[in-house]
């Protein structure tokens, strides 16, 4: 089996909790060079992977090495450059989301893969989270959804924002249910949005009803100063509806019977793992699958540019 090179760009601590965990055991890949800028991070991560070609200048690293693909990992705000560097030297290329701190910087990175016949992915994980996929696969067998509900709520009062500020909440985290919503209930006709700030000078609350062109009503809710942390998704067909906590459970009820057909989340992937569990091992499949096929990952730039411009309009359609 041809052996898939990658250069990974990004060192940090997310990185190294379900990228590289991940990456390392697939048979069919090899990461042969690694860049960050911090040189502790680095070592310890090349180290720890037995990468042996190390780097802090991304250019020099894909300029040195006959790499087939670049995983991306770091802050939107300093994505686009290095994006565009390693499309323009015709590498397939995975980032985590958000896809650029603005539409304009992800419509421009979709049209440079275009324009290079790169494969591209953006790491929307709850589209490939086993759980979720199995209940929407489940739902989707009963004929066209109907409604759809994405709910995310966290407590960061007193935490500052992400980014110093340099991406808004609903761009930079909100955006997971935004893309699952997509992903659910189809591409969106029409937005009408309540954006507030919540015991805070800045939006942290992003609220909105969207028409999708299926007929699909699609409802978000999603709020940065509530309780605690909570993330659930609904699904709903003609006589079949399934709540989905994707730390724990599906419930799939149909046809009025008091019992639902009940999903653990490890059931669904068959491990206690988070990076399983939660999508990050299936994502990181996908692309390396697609890189082999050269076949345009579920998640591309060009796909993102859609949840990016269901993003803008949220944001943008108050009532």
């Amino acid at each position: 089996m041809e052996t898939i090179k990658i250069g990974m760009v990004g060192a940090g601590s997310w990185a190294n909790h379900v990228h590289y965990p991940s990456l390392a055991e697939f048979e069919d890949v090899s990461i042969v060079a690694i860049c960050d800028l911090d040189r502790m991070r680095l070592e310890e991560t090349a180290d720890k992977y037995g990468i042996e070609k190390r780097y802090t200048d991304y250019r020099e690293m894909v300029e040195q090495n006959r790499l087939d693909a670049a995983f991306i990992i770091m802050p939107p705000h300093q994505l686009f450059d290095v994006v565009i560097h390693c499309l323009k030297s015709g590498l397939n290329v995975f980032i985590e989301k958000p896809p650029g701190a603005s539409l304009e910087q992800t419509r421009n990175m979709a049209l440079t893969a275009e324009g290079n016949g790169c494969m591209t992915m953006v790491g929307f994980n709850r589209r490939y989270i086993p759980l979720m996929r199995k209940a929407k696969s489940i739902v989707d067998g009963r004929g066209p959804m109907t409604q759809c509900v994405a709910t995310y709520y966290k407590n960061m009062l007193g935490q500052g924002l992400y980014f110093d500020g340099a991406v808004d909440l609903l761009t930079s985290d909100g955006i997971h249910a935004v893309d699952t919503l997509r992903w659910i209930g189809g591409e969106a006709e029409k937005v009408a949005s309540d954006v507030r700030s919540c015991c805070v000078d800045y939006a942290n609350s992003f609220n909105a009803l969207i028409k999708f062109r299926n007929g699909c009503s699609g409802l978000l809710t999603t709020n940065w100063a509530v309780g605690k942390r909570v993330h659930a998704f609904e699904m709903h067909a003609k006589g079949i509806s399934a709540f989905i906590n994707p730390n724990e459970k599906a419930v799939i009820y149909s046809d009025d019977k008091e019992e639902g057909l009940v999903m653990t989340t490890e059931e669904a992937s068959g491990s206690g793992q988070f990076a399983k569990y939660y999508g990050y091992f299936a994502e990181d499949r996908h692309f390396v699958d697609c890189v082999r096929a050269g076949r345009q990952p579920e998640t591309s730039f060009a796909d993102a540019v859609k949840t990016m411009e269901l993003v803008g309009a949220i944001l943008h359609s108050k009532m």
